[in-house]
């Protein structure tokens, strides 16, 4: 049972340091950390509820999982294959238009959450 748990915490320990490479090497992962702090602060202050709170954790959660992916497929072409290479760039590009289709998602769950919060602030 030790040898399972001191697994579990080695595997918890991977994706922390995965998670801390992503946000120090990848541009837009710091752009997606500051839009998250950006939204969850907003979402305090309008007081969103249970259920607004539920789509913007989705939001949150598609776009960081698209990034993370995208950046783990770009590590791992790269180390395979160095070269320029059609194929590869071709697979990098849809990975990127992947996190670009998360993000617009999330986007419009923003401003479909966020709008009627705004308008209610202002008028």
């Amino acid at each position: 049972m030790n040898r399972v748990f001191t697994g579990r915490i080695k595997s918890f320990a991977h994706a922390l340091r995965g998670m801390g490479y992503l946000v120090r090497t990848q541009p837009n992962a710091r752009v997606h950390l500051l839009a998250t702090v950006a939204v969850c602060m907003a979402g305090a202050y309008v007081g969103l509820g249970r259920d607004e709170w539920l789509w913007v954790s989705v939001a949150i959660v598609l776009v960081w999982g698209a990034e993370a992916f995208n950046t783990a497929l770009e590590v791992l072409a790269d180390a395979l294959h160095p070269e320029r290479h059609p194929g590869i760039g071709r697979a990098k590009d849809v990975a990127a238009g992947a996190v670009l289709i998360a993000a617009l998602g999330a986007a419009v769950i923003g401003v479909l959450i966020f709008a009627p919060h705004l308008a209610g602030l202002l008028g």
